[in-house]
């Protein structure tokens, strides 16, 4: 297993959050830096680092996660209208806590691409 992160001390309770949702398998909680007007993290209580890190037996538990995501968004009128549900991949994929985990954004107009500003690296 990784080292601990500050999702296992969420998990743990040794730091505060806002938490939205939780279950045996998962916990949800407002992001602290929110990029639309709901901007949840939705975490496995089970640590994997990064995607690149889900195994075939991860799978059921993944999915999870999704529930979870539809779940919430339901919960605070955003089914309807839409939201958006990302997970990032290391570093370059924009992840900075290495425990997965996905971002459910809505009450907002999501455009497309989501970082049109960005430039793609040189080869």
């Amino acid at each position: 297993m990784s080292s601990e992160t500050i999702f296992d001390k969420i998990i743990n309770r040794e730091i505060p959050a806002e938490i939205v949702y939780e279950d045996e398998l998962s916990l949800a909680f407002k992001d602290i830096q929110p990029q639309a007007p709901l901007h949840v993290l939705i975490i496995p209580k089970q640590q994997i680092a990064t995607i690149n890190d889900i195994k075939e037996d991860d799978r059921e538990l993944v999915g999870h996660l999704f529930v979870v995501a539809r779940k919430i968004a339901a919960e605070h009128g955003f089914a309807e209208d839409g939201y958006r549900v990302v997970m990032n991949c290391n570093a370059d994929g924009g992840q900075s806590v290495y425990h997965i985990h996905l971002h459910l954004l809505a009450g907002q107009t999501m455009g497309w691409p989501p970082y049109a500003n960005n430039k793609p690296k040189q080869a």
